[in-house]
């Protein structure tokens, strides 16, 4: 099934999360606007395989990989098509370049930074997008280098570079929350200082703005970080809960309970059985 949707509503961060976690193959494509008057749209094209990005694009005409080769010098764009021509189906351009002795590793490599890397992290920055992922989109080989990434490297790449979070400044965690881990061990992921400094307290028991206190960060930039970890499926936003003062609500003490106003009564109020005091006090205990 197509969905369809605006990144006002549903950031790309959390859309990569999706359909990671889902591991959904298709075309994730984002259009965009010049601005808000123009007609003019903007398309770009991210096609996923098991919820992996595979390649991406401004175009549907299997012709940007083509392209990219061209203008690094490595080949002519006839020359490329010749050769794509004698590829297999389904088998990435990229890869049969390199068994053909045409490409080698590391030009792969580069191509795939141009292509997704570059291209895909500059998308993080938008404001608004409408997007739609159809999963019925085959895979485009003539646009595939063989390489891949998965999505929340992606999203750590897009975000960790972002400079303007103007998009994304009503996804952030509140300053007064705080975050829970939801993983057993030790994250997989390759974590800057920053990010494994506030993973320390993804115990639930600190505001996250006292996480910046603490590690003497800004608060904002404490958010960032803490949104960086909620996409990537690391931790979970909660409410901080406080314990109240012993002092006020001593279960050992049901004499000094029966004694004390309770809320919504008057002076002139029925006093409460001590009997019934018990049984509630003995209730909570059971509880604890």
């Amino acid at each position: 099934m197509t969905v369809t949707g605006y990144l006002a509503d549903f950031s790309l961060p959390e859309l990569f999360q999706l359909l990671e976690q889902g591991n959904k193959t298709g075309l994730l494509t984002i259009c965009t606007l010049t601005d808000k008057t123009s007609i003019d749209r903007h398309n770009h094209h991210i096609w996923f395989s098991q919820g992996q990005i595979v390649a991406a694009g401004n175009s549907l005409d299997q012709q940007g990989l083509m392209r990219l080769i061209a203008q690094r010098g490595w080949m002519g764009d006839r020359a490329v098509s010749r050769l794509a021509q004698s590829c297999q189906i389904q088998t990435p351009l990229g890869l049969c370049l390199k068994n053909q002795g045409v490409l080698t590793a590391e030009q792969l490599k580069l191509l795939f930074y141009t292509q997704v890397m570059r291209q895909v992290c500059a998308l993080f920055a938008l404001t608004d997008g409408w997007f739609q992922f159809d999963p019925k989109a085959p895979l485009p080989s003539a646009e595939m280098t063989g390489l891949i990434a998965t999505a929340t490297d992606v999203t750590l790449a897009g975000l960790r570079a972002l400079k303007d979070w103007a998009a994304l400044d009503e996804k952030l965690p509140d300053p007064s929350s705080a975050l829970v881990s939801v993983v057993e061990s030790k994250p997989n992921l390759r974590l800057n200082p920053n990010e494994w400094q506030v993973w320390e307290f993804t115990n639930g028991t600190m505001a996250i703005k006292d996480i910046a206190q603490q590690l003497n960060l800004p608060v904002a930039k404490t958010q960032q970080i803490a949104f960086r970890l909620i996409v990537t499926g690391l931790a979970e936003e909660m409410p901080l809960i406080t314990a109240p003062p012993a002092s006020s609500f001593d279960l050992d003490e049901p004499e000094a309970l029966a004694h004390s106003p309770i809320p919504g009564t008057t002076a002139g109020a029925a006093p409460i059985s001590q009997s019934f005091l018990q049984n509630l006090v003995g209730f909570l205990k059971g509880k604890v």
